[in-house]
């Protein structure tokens, strides 16, 4: 392979052969340039604006509703899953569906997005999930604390906030392995993190309320005026990410590479599994060589 020329992947070059596949991936995952593009900024941030709006109005409304008696529990935590689910679905591919500062953090550290990026992702979901609560005492007054997330009862500030660390760490485990670089996109990363809010919340939303996202608590304190053991859900969830950060060091060693970069924007699977096969093995052999990686690189390692 000394002597082989890379050439780059081109991410039209299958789209001919499966046009209809070709459409359902850029719909799914969407575009990595785009994602990249500051002048789409804008675009992105209402990604997050509308998705964190979403969550925060399911997940505190949810908590609102079943404080009234009218819900199940069981329904107040799996609907915020769900919603997650649907959300990751239909605009994941925008902004990468981050809805949560622990998760833009952890993306963060993991060289994954970058670090100017991050404030003005976590500005937007505190507006988002401020507006939902705003929403919900409009609707309902203020009433319930307005779905905030607090100690179960007989339970201590420190017992929530341990479960809300281990909680945390999990979710952002689910998110980073399930994840293309800093996008949460694609049906795996929708029913894995999708499914593991609604989990978590079937079996621990007594002893913590399961926030695992300082927005979605942020919201009904501001509106409600409660800040009781607030706290916890700051200091938990962004425990728990800087827990899940170092597993993800440990299990896939450092973030940030152009591959996963590149399955973000659906280049390395365009067809078939015999194509991405195929393309895989090209890649390995040096004769192809994926965005970002120069052509000495590749050259380099397939001698």
């Amino acid at each position: 392979m000394s002597d082989a020329r890379a050439r780059k992947i081109d991410p039209a070059e299958m789209g001919p052969a499966f046009p209809r596949t070709h459409h359902v991936l850029w719909l799914e995952f969407g575009n990595r340039q785009d994602f990249d593009d500051p002048s789409q900024e804008w675009r992105r941030l209402f990604s997050e604006l509308l998705g964190t709006f979403a969550l925060v109005l399911v997940a505190a409304g949810g908590g609102l509703i079943h404080a009234k008696g009218q819900i199940s529990l069981a329904a107040a935590v799996v609907a915020p899953g769900l919603m997650v689910t649907a959300i990751i679905l239909f605009m994941g591919a925008v902004s990468g569906a981050h809805l949560n500062p622990a998760v833009s953090l952890a993306f963060a550290l993991r060289r994954d997005f970058p670090w100017k990026r991050v404030p003005g992702y976590i500005v937007i979901q505190l507006i988002g999930a401020t507006l939902a609560c705003l929403f919900l005492r409009l609707v309902f007054g203020n009433t319930r604390h307005l779905g905030a997330t607090l100690p179960g009862p007989g339970y201590a500030s420190w017992q929530a906030l341990l479960m809300e660390i281990v909680l945390t760490a999990l979710l952002v485990s689910v998110i980073l392995g399930t994840a293309s670089a800093a996008q949460n996109v694609g049906a795996i990363a929708a029913l894995g993190v999708g499914g593991y809010i609604a989990l978590a919340g079937l079996w621990a939303a007594p002893v913590s309320g399961v926030s695992m996202n300082p927005a979605r608590s942020f919201g009904p304190a501001l509106v409600s005026g409660d800040w009781t053991s607030y706290w916890v859900y700051v200091a938990g969830p962004i425990a728990g990410a800087l827990i899940a950060v170092g597993c993800a060091l440990a299990l896939r060693g450092r973030g940030g590479d152009v591959i996963s970069r590149a399955a973000g924007s659906g280049e390395l699977d365009e067809g078939s599994e015999a194509a991405k096969a195929k393309l895989s093995e090209e890649i390995d052999q040096g004769s192809i060589v994926p965005p970002g990686i120069s052509g000495t690189d590749a050259h380099q390692s397939g001698q």
